[in-house]
């Protein structure tokens, strides 16, 4: 019974924190539900081969309706770019789907270095002072540049995240306004939620390894505390992100990825 309410107080709070950083950053709130969701799974002995697949599917899930309370909060601030949703959004779905087939393929190990490796790679960016460098006058168009919200969609699903903070990184480059560019991603979070959550039930169902309470690979305990707390707090987030510093949030978020790198390599060791 002990067991059962550290494991509730941890999802719940990992629900509230989720889902102010996504309204703050843009972000599904992935990047911090994962690895808690990885640490609460252990207490319950699931069998760590698949206990990854689980942090990441259950996260894709919490993600759809964070995605959704999130990018409502930013549209009504006008600071969502519908256009170039409505131009991205269809290859960020092919990679999220794409992404959950690869992650439900291979071993934990591997998406533990792919979640390590992405989110240190975010780090470095966020703590370095980059603010205002862009390569780019604008979002580029043509054919090739679809491979951008492809291969944001597919990492983001392997890791389980909403996909705002490559989204958000990858649209101040290209001199999008950073507020304009965290109410973009915060929608692109719903294309590779959705489809990544659908993908992962599909890849889970039948295996015997799967504890109780899961539907897929997604665990609906954990969706059901974390989510509706994530809702509730989003545009919390959103709030707070048009009255501070974006560097201050930028350098506290960054040397907390690096904290969740560190154990997440421990992990994979």
């Amino acid at each position: 019974m002990a067991e059962l309410l550290i494991l509730a107080a941890v999802m719940l709070v990992t629900g509230a924190v989720g889902g102010v950083l996504a309204g703050l950053l843009g972000i599904g709130g992935g990047i911090v539900i994962v690895p808690a969701l990885d640490f609460a799974l252990s207490f319950l002995d699931v069998d760590a081969s698949i206990r990854m697949h689980i942090a990441v599917a259950t996260s894709l899930a919490t993600i759809i309706p964070t995605s959704i309370a999130s990018s409502r909060a930013h549209h009504r601030r006008d600071s969502v770019d519908i256009n170039l949703v409505k131009r991205w959004a269809p290859f960020v779905l092919l990679g999220s789907l794409l992404g959950s087939w690869i992650a439900s393929q291979v071993d934990s190990g591997v998406l533990y270095i792919v979640f390590a490796s992405v989110a240190l790679i975010i780090a470095i960016k966020l703590i370095l002072p980059l603010e205002g460098k862009t390569i780019r006058t604008d979002v580029p168009r043509g054919p090739l540049v679809l491979v951008i919200p492809t291969g944001i969609g597919a990492i983001s699903s392997m890791m389980g995240i909403g996909g705002g903070t490559l989204n958000v990184a990858t649209l101040t480059l290209f001199n999008q306004p950073i507020h304009k560019a965290v109410g973009t991603a915060a929608l692109f979070g719903l294309a590779i939620s959705l489809p990544g959550t659908i993908g992962f039930i599909m890849a889970g169902l039948g295996d015997p390894r799967l504890p109780l309470g899961n539907f897929g690979y997604v665990n609906l305990i954990g969706f059901a505390l974390i989510a509706p707390m994530a809702v509730l707090m989003a545009p919390v987030g959103a709030s707070i992100a048009h009255r501070l510093s974006h560097r201050q949030l930028s350098l506290i978020f960054g040397f907390f990825l690096l904290v969740m790198v560190i154990r997440m390599i421990g992990r994979a060791i």
